[in-house]
């Protein structure tokens, strides 16, 4: 007998990628379906998947077993957000109504809105105040489903600033459910006082900045802006290229204002992700494939932009690009962390289909952080992160759009929404 400190039953369907590597192409839509199914999980590991008479047969509970009922719910694996600013302080709520009444984005930013408000106001937090922000907002994304995030800096624009950023994530994330992989957005965009000496704040990135953090082993990434307001493609090779020489695997916001040859970019370093992509060309697409580069949709941001341009979901996925999807959860371009959100933006307005969704948000969002292995998808051996939701099946994520139902969510083997 499996013995088993957690088992979830009465799962009307589970639903679930396999394997340990992003898929791309028709295996994005292919999912093991189980009706009728329990799951089985020791000691923060899965032990068991299947049918639960199986389940009955095979497994035996502790004496401290957790009985999770479903109710007739449907399990999924539990959500992989791979791009957040999570470490931000303040809220945009005034350049989001500026933008109804005709603002753009690089309008409000051109003047000294949109990022550069937000360091301000990240530039007067202190670290303790900091993570204790990063804290309750990693409660809210765990109670929406969310159970590995990625989170950037790229609010402080300084050495100290933004390491105190990193360090307010991990400071946040020590003992939390929620699982944190960090990035370092040193090149988010230029601060004001560097204006009128961009290569100056760019040599304090490649000397001061960087070094620190790789040190100090504070993030697993670096990531660059690449943009008409940001950093061009050649200031970013730089960067990034630094960054890959003490050892951080390198990421990219990418062609999502124009086409900046960002998705290119993200091709010829390895990056193992480009993200937002809504004006990537087709040769940086047909790039990305060839390098194996994840494309990180952000349809939520997208929709709340109010752009034009829809993302590329359906070119990413025909030319071969395993497709993740992610909130962009930050206060200016998409104040939104629900992952539930996102998948119905990406079905909506991106093009995927329901279970090509599921994909973009559990395994291939887990292989873009490097984390596939052990999140992800629900097999034996991986780490127990799983999510009842309040429907009968899968469509049902998307086809009853506008609320997420979640029933319970398991962490590490714990139950704890």
């Amino acid at each position: 007998m499996i013995p088993a400190d957690l088992v979830v039953s009465g799962i009307s369907e589970l639903a679930t990628p396999e394997g340990k590597t992003a898929l791309a192409g028709p295996d994005a839509g292919r999912l093991k379906i189980i009706h009728g199914a329990a799951v089985a999980c020791h000691e923060g590991r899965i032990v068991f998947v299947g049918e639960e008479a199986e389940c009955i047969a095979t497994v035996q509970p502790t004496r401290d077993c957790t009985p999770v009922d479903a109710a007739g719910g449907t399990v999924l694996p539990g959500f992989v957000d791979a791009h957040t600013h999570l470490p931000f302080a303040g809220w945009r709520e005034t350049e989001f109504d500026e933008r109804l009444h005709g603002a753009s984005y690089s309008d409000i930013a051109s003047r000294g809105g949109g990022i550069l408000s937000t360091v301000e106001a990240v530039r007067a937090m202190d670290r303790k105040s900091l993570a204790a922000l990063v804290r309750g907002r990693l409660n809210d994304v765990l109670a929406q489903g969310t159970t590995t995030a990625e989170a950037k800096s790229g609010y402080g624009l300084d050495p100290e600033t933004e390491i105190m950023q990193l360090e307010a994530l991990g400071d946040a994330g020590s003992g939390h459910p929620v699982q944190l992989a960090t990035t370092f957005l040193g090149a988010h965009t230029v601060p004001k006082e560097y204006r009128d000496n961009r290569q100056g704040y760019i040599r304090l990135i490649l000397d001061e900045m960087l070094p620190q953090v790789a040190r100090r082993r504070l993030a697993s990434f670096a990531d660059a802006f690449v943009d008409a307001n940001a950093f061009s493609v050649e200031e970013a090779r730089m960067i990034l290229e630094a960054a890959k020489g003490h050892g951080l695997k390198v990421r990219l916001h990418a062609d999502q204002l124009a086409d900046d040859g960002g998705a290119l970019l993200a091709a010829q370093l390895e990056a193992v992700s480009a993200d937002h992509l809504e004006f990537a060309s087709d040769e940086g697409i047909e790039a990305m494939a060839a390098a194996g580069t994840c494309g990180v949709l952000l349809p939520a941001a997208t929709f709340f932009l109010m752009m034009d341009r829809k993302p590329p979901g359906r070119r990413l996925l025909d030319a071969g690009v395993p497709v993740v999807v992610a909130t962009d959860f930050n206060p200016g371009t998409c104040p939104c962390e629900s992952m539930s959100a996102a998948v119905w933006f990406a079905c909506l307005t991106a093009g995927l289909g329901v279970d090509e969704a599921i994909t973009a948000t559990t395994l291939n969002a887990a292989a873009s952080l490097g984390l596939a292995k052990e999140v992800g998808t629900i097999e034996v051996g991986k780490r127990a992160d799983l999510v009842v939701h309040d429907f009968p099946n899968r469509y049902h994520l998307v086809y009853r759009f506008g609320i997420p139902r979640i029933k319970a969510v398991v962490a590490g083997g714990k139950r704890v929404v």
